[in-house]
């Protein structure tokens, strides 16, 4: 009888290295090469950012005479137009609001039509205009920013304002604190709206294979969506019935209370 407490004793502790274990494991990144002191993992394909309506752009134009392409870098009046000028004779830096249409107003140039296309060929279309004009032009279009939304079992769910065209889900879950332990790390989900549709892919943070998916580097507008893992369900379930008894606890109380009021008034009357 005596050596029963100390069985029941090791018997718990065993269960408590147990979950322990099994809670730390659950928590793992990339765990095919866990294993692996080094090795080389996947890559994925060409970044392929396509621009939207509201997308800022910045342009400058050059060449080997900054007089022949100084006509293209003179602000508009346009207020979607805005200047930046350069030190040392550098062309100016001119930043282009995307409008409603797809849109932008370039000098001499004139409107352009960019939405659906990357900054490669929106920069390739300028160039070959100015190639008439300008013996081997230099175009740069650079994407300034744009915005993803990261929700669901992260530290700090929000709006982030990326300012990199090569920014990854990774770097999106790390901005957000990263994931909470109640995160489950195989059900990571990127929405995307493309031609239209919202597409979704779910990512498996425990697999190195997610650097070869093509939502592994984030684009305009797109939610990252954490899933909760069965113990963050399974404690909310708990949650709501709880309150959910409390709840007729209180109700049947607060009746009984009307009840026995009304007896003892008509009582003492």
């Amino acid at each position: 009888m005596k050596i029963r407490p100390f069985l029941c004793a090791a018997l718990l502790a065993a269960m408590a290295v147990s979950c322990t274990s099994s809670k730390n494991n659950n928590l793992a990144y990339f765990k095919d090469i866990a294993t692996n002191a080094s090795g080389v993992l996947p890559n994925g394909p060409e970044l392929d950012i396509r621009l939207v309506a509201d997308n800022e752009l910045a342009i400058s134009i050059s060449s080997a005479q900054p007089e022949a392409t100084a006509m293209y870098n003179v602000p508009l009046g346009n207020p979607a137009t805005r200047g930046v000028v350069s030190t040392q004779g550098q062309p100016r830096l001119l930043t282009y609001i995307i409008d409603k249409q797809g849109n932008i107003e370039l000098p001499v140039i004139g409107t352009m039509h960019v939405a659906g296309k990357t900054t490669a060929e929106v920069a390739s279309e300028i160039k070959q205009f100015v190639a008439q004009n300008v013996r081997d032009p230099y175009v740069r279009v650079e994407l300034l920013g744009f915005h993803v939304n990261v929700m669901g079992e992260v530290k700090s769910p929000h709006r982030i304002y990326v300012q990199s065209q090569r920014y990854s889900v990774l770097d999106a879950l790390a901005e957000a604190g990263d994931l909470t332990e109640f995160a489950k790390r195989d059900a990571v989900t990127v929405i995307r709206e493309q031609n239209g549709q919202k597409t979704y892919q779910r990512l498996n943070l425990a697999d190195s294979q997610i650097f070869a998916s093509p939502y592994f580097y984030l684009q305009q507008n797109d939610v990252v969506y954490v899933e909760p893992n069965t113990i963050k369900i399974d404690n909310s379930k708990y949650n709501q019935n709880n309150a959910f008894k409390l709840s007729v606890i209180s109700t049947v109380v607060s009746a009984a209370s009307v009840i026995a009021s009304l007896v003892i008034a008509l009582t003492v009357k």
